[in-house]
């Protein structure tokens, strides 16, 4: 059940000045967790990866940057893990690289963008990219009162009326775990709380978005049905090319639709 039944709190939002919000956008961050997700749009873009990172000294984590019209545009990696060589993902890196980002290059709104399971039942099909409502988590279970609503943790994406009609997109509810699979644990709570996505980083940016009162948005592409009949390491695996250019299509529409804009237009 969700917690309190089957009612989820919202956690209060921190409102932005109103200076914030009429001021030209010229700098985004894109928070990405794999490389195969994030490189189609730097190849887009012309985005050169940054050696001498504001980010920090001595760390995994990749930076790229460039120019487009009249944003600044970043792209912002976990990068590999050390032992294994493989993309750092989850929800730890992906709180490190936002806090990380959002100090270094104070951007006016993050992005994070990147693949995930969706739930046919919900209506979500491989290569839909959605544009995500709210998000919350499904595995972090404290059954006692008031933790209960800590450990969901349902947060609003940041409202982008004009930018959702203008590009027709689906929209969710997204769902953040640390596994790429679902436990009847993590299925339960999924479904208790009217998920149509699940993912491996969103809540985390979204918690850290919010702390430093940074909108955000999230754009995720399907690569595997959740409640399908394939493993679902395989359809990502078999999937992930075609949709992060699916991925990649999007983005960059949301680009150009950003451009020129203050957040109020968006």
């Amino acid at each position: 059940m969700a917690p309190h039944g089957d009612e989820l709190i919202d956690i209060e939002k921190p409102e932005l000045a109103q200076s914030e919000i009429l001021r030209p956008i010229a700098t985004v961050v894109f928070v990405i967790a794999m490389q195969a997700e994030a490189l189609p749009l730097v190849n887009k873009f012309g985005l050169s990866e940054t050696t001498d990172s504001p980010l920090g000294k001595g760390l995994p984590w990749v930076l790229y940057h460039g120019v487009h019209k009249d944003l600044q545009i970043n792209v912002v990696c976990p990068g590999r893990d050390a032992a294994l060589g493989i993309d750092s993902v989850g929800t730890v890196p992906a709180s490190l690289i936002t806090f990380a980002s959002i100090q270094a290059l104070k951007p006016d709104i993050i992005i994070n963008a990147g693949t995930c399971g969706g739930f046919k039942v919900k209506g979500a099909n491989i290569g839909d990219v959605f544009l995500v409502s709210d998000v919350v988590f499904h595995d972090r279970r404290i059954p006692i009162p008031m933790f209960d609503l800590y450990g969901v943790g349902l947060r609003q994406a940041f409202s982008t009326p004009n930018l959702l009609k203008e590009l027709n997109l689906k929209i969710g509810r997204l769902s953040t775990g640390d596994s790429l699979d679902m436990s009847t644990q993590d299925e339960s709570l999924i479904i208790a709380n009217d998920a149509t996505l699940k993912d491996m980083e969103g809540a985390a940016v979204a918690y850290v978005a919010d702390l430093l009162k940074i909108p955000v948005v999230f754009l995720k592409a399907v690569t595997d049905l959740v409640d399908g009949d394939k493993p679902t390491a395989e359809e990502f695996l078999q999937n992930l090319t075609v949709v992060t250019a699916a991925l990649e299509e999007t983005a960059t529409k949301v680009i150009n639709f950003v451009n020129g804009k203050n957040l109020s237009d968006l």
